[in-house]
């Protein structure tokens, strides 16, 4: 996603993966949030992964479902659809945009000079680079190698997920017990997914088809004939945040940067908003068309997003056990989620269509996701998303008469006209201002109510001086 975001702003990018191929991500996170839809739909490209995924209400806490049905937005619903596809759809995409992909190979280690950063490779090759982005996942060679510290809560529970056969019917749904949810589900074929909390806390060491065959003895008395599996990994509900995204030429991106239990399903989600934040604005830099201390509002936004989501994965993984005592914490809270105000707050959340950039006081839209009305062009009617294809920034004049001035080249304007409220998950109903400045992003940088104040402030804070 980031390479996609810095290649659609024409900066020159290359991805190190040391898969050869998307098949090894298997199943690992199982679909998208409104607000990552959102994101995808702000480039174009939502179609192609609605059109491989299942729609339905996906957002939930300690397995009791919010409905976002209510919420006013094109994509009031998630999308069910596994780790691989996502990642063969992104892998598409980026190789339509032109980005050179370095497959097979990782990086052993990197050197920041005041010109870029060297990376070395395994293949023994040496690239050279302005900017170095790890998004090497928890234990993050590039984040340990820059010395950024990395705090947090240790595992206090760890499980098993696999994919493969089964030689007898499985138990097929999930199970809870005191150690915590257990469960068989259907993949094609005849294949499925096995997800099992181990009866001791493990960590470090990959997991084998003996632990594996313990843990779902342990639980359901057999281990099905468990075999042909192709993918087994372990996760845990360690719980740690980046002290800080940047440190220099370095930046962090997606686990990289935050590690915690997949309660809520809000971890390959969390890391693709990373990289939407963060990708225009490297662009702005690479560019020179910002200083670097630009990148230091990455930080700023996208850590408090990152701490909150933490919180929210250990308070729900607390209500995961199923004995006598959580279970009735967890009754306590589905009754609380059944009023609007708790479960509006709770699914904002899990959906990430509350996120709130602190850019000061004014309109309830000031730092908000930009809402996707149809509005009135010159052309004819258009979609505000769809103005964003292009990862540009735009300034939305609906009452005519402002001037760019040095940013036009830099800043789209749209004179348009609409009438009419608009409407904000969570907020509620705002009134429509009379100018909008949107970042490539799709949050608002600026908002206009009958003159240009602040205007020229917005443009140089978010986009350089002008001129």
């Amino acid at each position: 996603m980031l390479a996609a975001e810095l290649a659609l702003a024409r900066v020159d990018v290359a991805i190190v993966e040391r898969r050869p191929n998307q098949d090894l991500a298997g199943s690992r996170a199982g679909g998208l949030h409104a607000r990552t839809i959102e994101l995808l739909d702000q480039r174009g490209v939502a179609e192609r992964f609605l059109s491989q995924g299942k729609v339905m209400q996906v957002a939930g806490f300690a397995l009791i479902p919010l409905d976002i049905s209510d919420f006013p937005t094109r994509h009031n619903y998630g999308l069910a659809l596994f780790q691989d596809r996502i990642e063969r759809i992104l892998a598409d995409w980026v190789e339509e945009l032109g980005v050179p992909v370095h497959r097979a190979c990782e990086v052993t280690g990197f050197a920041e000079h005041d010109e870029g950063v060297d990376v070395a490779l395994s293949d023994g090759r040496t690239l050279r680079a302005r900017w170095l982005v790890g998004c090497d996942g928890g234990r993050s060679l590039v984040r340990k190698q820059a010395g950024i510290e990395f705090p947090g809560w240790e595992a206090s529970t760890s499980c098993l997920i696999a994919e493969g056969e089964t030689t007898d019917e499985p138990e097929w749904g999930v199970r809870r017990d005191d150690r915590g949810i257990h469960g068989v589900s259907k993949l094609e074929g005849k294949r499925v997914r096995i997800l099992s909390t181990e009866p001791q806390v493990r960590t470090g060491d990959a997991p084998t088809m003996d632990e594996l065959r313990e843990a779902l003895v342990s639980v359901y008395g057999t281990d099905f004939g468990v075999h042909g599996v192709t993918w087994l990994s372990r996760f845990t509900d360690a719980t740690r945040q980046a002290a800080s995204y940047r440190k220099g030429r370095v930046l962090l991106a997606g686990d990289a940067a935050h590690v915690h239990a997949p309660a809520g399903g809000q971890g390959l989600n969390l890391g693709v908003h990373d990289a939407v934040n963060l990708g225009w604005k490297l662009a702005q830099v690479v560019h020179g068309r910002a200083k670097d201390d630009l990148l230091d509002s990455y930080h700023a936004e996208r850590h408090p997003v990152g701490a909150r989501v933490l919180e929210n994965t250990m308070a729900a993984m607390a209500l995961h056990r199923g004995d006598a005592r959580t279970k009735a914490l967890q009754g306590a809270m589905a009754q609380l989620l059944q009023l609007d105000e708790p479960r509006r707050r709770f699914a904002g959340l899990l959906s990430g269509l509350d996120v709130h950039y602190d850019l000061g006081g004014g309109h309830p839209l000031l730092g908000r996701r930009m809402p996707d009305p149809e509005v009135e062009t010159e052309s004819g009617p258009q979609r505000v998303f769809a103005l964003l294809h292009a990862a540009r920034p735009v300034l939305l004049d609906l009452a005519g008469g402002l001037d760019l001035g040095g940013w036009a080249a830099r800043v789209r304007r749209v004179e348009a006209r609409y009438e009419g409220t608009w409407a904000l998950p969570v907020v509620g109903t705002v009134a429509a201002p009379r100018a909008v400045l949107i970042r490539p992003d799709g949050y608002v940088a600026w908002v206009g109510e009958g003159t240009d104040a602040g205007l020229s402030d917005a443009l140089t804070r978010w986009f350089g001086a002008e001129g």
